[in-house]
């Protein structure tokens, strides 16, 4: 009896190739896709090489990713083929099959499925592991030479994961097949039929929701805001989207069958009255392939984004090539330092192309608008929730200010300062932590609002405070130390130097000069050195590669995921509407309606049912593009024009594949539907 289950399963299979041939190889495909995404994530190569932290931590997240979608996208490839099976489950059991005999044929139908994809798809994970390492590498700047590696744990989580699902997949099929009687079975395929009703309810509570997504990305302004409302936007927009593809474009249906003008027309007609009774069950379908689509939109135009521009991100973030900082009680003189620092530049065969030192108080403070002051925030006022009303204060010379800047400050007399920020302060004098000063009105006030320093956090408010000279910055100084609150008020010193030659050149260089600080260090040469630190942009190249890499890797690799799976469900849509549909437009031909009416009514209804879900994709993603650009701030990305392109760019290839699947699965459907075919 048990061979007879597994030649009958087999058979099936076979017959049914059209639905299981797909299903296979997307669960050849998923297994594949997860076993490498593990493997890499585990790989002991990556332990050791620079930047090693970002690319795994980012290859776990993929794993995970890829890990819950393929166990949706499985189970939901699974309802459909049971539901194109009712018809002929039912069969089998009018024809005497008992129901425990068709779980037994469905259980091994279920276990040829879970074989061929395991196994196969382990087979391809291995072999091509190794290319996916070469090409993360290739992405991510890295030369580490690469070892074939096998890797048990990530088969052995990919076995367990893909056993469960298919053992979930065979479950919710026998339950299928227990809770329905032969009549139901025999009718399966055809559940959907009734005209839907319009819920108005339904649809405000869509357009409430997506418009409330996108008043949330058109508003925040805040990088951090952005990063921890942009799940809550992305919630709301998917319920949003899945509310109006249900009930809205059921309404719209039924409103263009109220114009007789335009109702009353062959191809009108026909397309509108199949697509209101279609949509009931089409609404959900549409609503995925929309989703996934502003998923590919977003996820492979925003790390494209990232990796193109690494080399500005670089940049925002280490603004000098060599940025020397530390810390001192009283105002430094550094001299000695930046003469050492230089003569290492100069002994490695650079040329310093620009440099500035500059000392200042960096502090911060509670701005009272009503009375102009600012004072010492409290320890609740400093609190992660009310950073917002915190400003950021860097108090220096005038001269310094200057020789930072690379600019030319109007003058400021001995018994004023200047007030240079964001937002613009306008009173015409302020009181500094209870001394109060007048300020001069004639400096500019715009300063660069997306420093690095202050881009991940809610800080709004930051403002330089320039002294005329350094008497009066030292007057400050003893004041401040008198009236601060904190055990040990200190200047901040910084000294930035700009060089020429190439990466590698300039990565020697840093080098040097890192060494050279550390031999200071161990000389304990006090008189040079108060708490130094060094940042180097050369030596941060290949973490922002590394990192920038991993997620264009990411992206391209579960945006051919999302894709894949876009494309799957629009074939299984347009061939499970194809059957139901033929009857229809057979029992039309017979009545008089021409060959070529039916498929000029095919085409357009197809038409309209794919143009919906790429324009309403495309449109998600343009709102969302002022808040996606924040959240690229905070992986420092300021270029908001390159973002602009590769979002352009992205929207423009996805919708020419999207057409071209467009046109395969209409000729499929066309092929189905049309009775002479």
């Amino acid at each position: 009896m048990d061979h007879l289950y597994i030649r009958l399963a087999w058979t099936n299979i076979k017959n049914s190739r059209q639905f299981y041939l797909p299903y296979l190889l997307t669960g050849i495909l998923c297994t594949a896709m997860f076993y490498i995404m593990t493997a890499m994530s585990g790989n002991s190569g990556l332990q050791d090489v620079r930047g090693s932290a970002s690319l795994q931590s980012v290859l776990t997240l993929g794993s995970y990713v890829v890990g819950i979608f393929v166990c949706i996208f499985l189970f939901y490839t699974n309802s459909f083929i049971i539901k194109r099976r009712k018809k002929e489950l039912g069969i089998y059991n009018i024809l005497g099959m008992e129901k425990r005999h068709i779980m037994k044929e469905l259980a091994a139908e279920t276990f040829f499925a879970a074989a061929v994809s395991i196994t196969t798809g382990l087979a391809i994970g291995i072999l091509f592991n190794k290319f996916m390492i070469m090409l993360l590498y290739q992405m991510s700047g890295l030369s580490t030479p690469i070892q074939f590696e096998l890797s048990v744990p990530a088969a052995i989580k990919t076995v367990e994961l893909f056993l469960l699902i298919y053992l979930a997949a065979l479950l919710y099929n026998v339950l299928q097949v227990r809770l329905s009687n032969p009549v139901e079975l025999l009718h399966g395929t055809n559940a959907g039929e009734r005209e839907p009703k319009t819920k108005l309810l339904l649809s405000f509570a869509g357009v409430a929701c997506i418009g409330a997504g996108y008043y949330i990305a058109l508003t925040t302004q805040n990088p951090l805001k952005a990063l921890t409302l942009f799940f809550v936007a992305v919630v709301l927009v998917i319920i949003g989207t899945y509310c109006l593809f249900t009930s809205a474009s059921i309404a719209l249906l039924k409103a263009l069958r109220k114009n007789k003008k335009f109702y009353y027309q062959t191809r009108h007609f026909i397309a509108v009255s199949g697509m209101i009774y279609r949509m009931k069950q089409n609404a959900v379908g549409l609503a995925n392939i929309c989703i996934l689509s502003t998923m590919v939109l977003v996820m492979v135009s925003s790390t494209v984004c990232l990796y193109v521009g690494a080399d500005d991100e670089l940049t925002a973030r280490y603004p000098a090539e060599i940025s020397i900082r530390g810390f001192c009680d009283e105002r430094p003189a550094y001299g000695g330092l930046e003469k050492e620092i230089e003569d290492v530049i100069r002994s490695n065969g650079r040329t310093i192309t620009k440099k500035s030192s500059y000392s200042c108080v960096e502090t911060a403070a509670l701005y009272n608008e009503a009375n102009h002051s600012m004072a010492f925030p409290s320890d609740s006022e400093r609190s992660f929730n009310n950073l917002s009303k915190i400003s950021l204060l860097y108090i220096m010379t005038k001269q310094d200010y200057e020789a930072d800047f690379n600019t030319t400050l109007a003058p400021v007399s001995e018994s004023e300062i200047a007030v240079i920020g964001t937002p613009v302060y306008e009173s015409s004098e302020l009181t500094l932590f209870g001394q109060t000063y007048a300020v001069a009105k004639s400096n500019p006030a715009a300063i660069d609002t997306e420093n690095y320093l202050t881009r991940g956090t809610e800080i709004e408010h930051m403002y330089y405070i320039i002294m005329p000279n350094q008497a009066a910055m030292d007057e400050f100084f003893t004041y401040y130390k008198a009236q601060s609150s904190e055990t040990e008020p200190r200047y901040s010193y910084h000294f930035n130097v700009d060089i020429d030659g190439t990466k590698e050149e300039k990565l020697a260089c840093d080098q040097a000069v890192i060494a050279r600080l550390n031999s200071i260090y161990e000389s304990n040469q006090s008189s040079l050195v108060d708490g130094i630190f060094g940042e180097y942009r050369e030596v941060n190249r290949l973490d922002f590669y590394a990192q920038n890499g991993a997620f264009l890797f990411l992206g391209i690799f579960l945006g051919t995921l999302f894709l894949m799976v876009t494309v799957l469900i629009i074939f299984y849509k347009q061939i499970s509407e194809g059957y139901d549909d033929r009857e229809r437009f057979q029992i039309m031909e017979k009545v008089g309606m021409s060959r070529r009416e039916v498929r000029a009514t095919i085409f357009a209804q197809v038409r309209i049912v794919f143009i919906l879900p790429i324009i309403t994709a495309a449109f998600h993603v343009t709102v969302a593009f002022p808040m996606i650009q924040k959240l690229l701030l905070l992986m420092n990305l300021t270029n908001a024009k390159l973002f602009a392109c590769c979002l352009a760019g992205t929207i423009l290839i996805f919708s020419m594949i999207y057409l071209l699947v467009f046109l395969l699965t209409s000729k499929s459907y066309c092929r189905i539907v049309d009775s002479k075919a």
